[in-house]
């Protein structure tokens, strides 16, 4: 009879563990995991060690059942109330689009990435017309990252100055801050940048001179063909009817010119001083 229970208690011991070891090969996709070596271990049949196994099994089979936390790439906390923009960005469009839309570009991005080396998204930039899904969910990422960084609230932000540095490219460049400010919103207008897409501020290869450019979708002037040149951003405006539409319905010059009110020049500043000196990107 104890021949017989011990049988039994070494079969029912070998199918448990090839339940744990099934249910990891489904849930990880490992076809590996599904070949089961010959069990050849000496077993304690007593009741303390049977209930040590049941629950090691157990403990292990729901380990294995929990989603892996996974994803380089995170929404950055806005450092800002969504209302803080208000009047000049509502604040459910500020919710909407930083919890929903950026959010979506970077699930989309990490589900492109597994697998792959941790990169910087700044470095992913360069190439990322050649990337396939990279390009939008990367671009989307890096995009937004920016752009949420350079606005503040809009008491901050009319107590923002522009640097001596900054100032001078701009009036190097364009010939005034509201020359400079005329010439995007123009490059902002909805026949200028044709659907949804960025308009930018950035600074040439060189780093002597201030650009403004419009890029589709996306892309960004990082990013090798999608400019005559890459260029580095220090300021950068989404034009896609996401960021405005609930306030402003078709109404995108509005929401253009009422921008200007919640830019934080001193991170604007500090944007240009970082590109000149380094000839690279703005980093996240």
């Amino acid at each position: 009879m104890k021949i017989r229970n011990r049988k039994r208690f070494i079969g029912k011991t070998k199918n448990v563990v090839k339940f744990v070891l099934a249910l990891s090969a489904v849930l990880s996709g490992s076809a590996s995991a599904w070949t089961i070596a010959p069990l050849s271990m000496k077993i304690d049949t007593s009741a303390n060690s049977r209930r040590n196994i049941l629950a090691k099994g157990a403990a292990f089979a729901a380990s294995v059942a929990a989603p892996a936390v996974s994803g380089a790439y995170t929404v950055p906390d806005l450092a800002y109330p969504y209302e803080s923009l208000e009047p000049y960005i509502d604040a459910p469009t500020m919710k909407i689009h930083h919890d929903k839309h950026h959010a979506t570009y970077v699930a989309n991005l990490n589900k492109a990435t597994d697998g792959k080396p941790e990169a910087p998204i700044l470095d992913l930039m360069a190439n990322a017309l050649e990337a396939g899904p990279i390009r939008n969910s990367g671009g989307g990422h890096y995009n937004h990252a920016f752009f949420w960084d350079e606005m503040a609230p809009p008491n901050v932000a009319k107590a923002s100055k522009v640097s001596p540095q900054l100032d001078g490219l701009i009036k190097k460049s364009f010939g005034s801050m509201d020359d400079m400010k005329s010439k995007f919103e123009a490059q902002a207008a909805p026949g200028a940048v044709f659907g949804s897409g960025w308009v930018w501020v950035c600074v040439n290869k060189a780093g002597d001179e201030l650009k403004i450019v419009g890029t589709p979708n996306q892309d960004n002037p990082l990013m090798k063909g999608v400019t005559s040149e890459v260029m580095f951003p220090i300021l950068g405006l989404d034009v896609w009817e996401h960021a405005y539409y609930l306030k402003y319905q078709n109404r995108r010059p509005e929401y253009v010119s009422n921008w200007w009110n919640v830019v934080n020049w001193n991170k604007v500043s500090d944007n240009c001083a970082q590109v000149v000196k380094n000839h690279a990107g703005i980093s996240f």
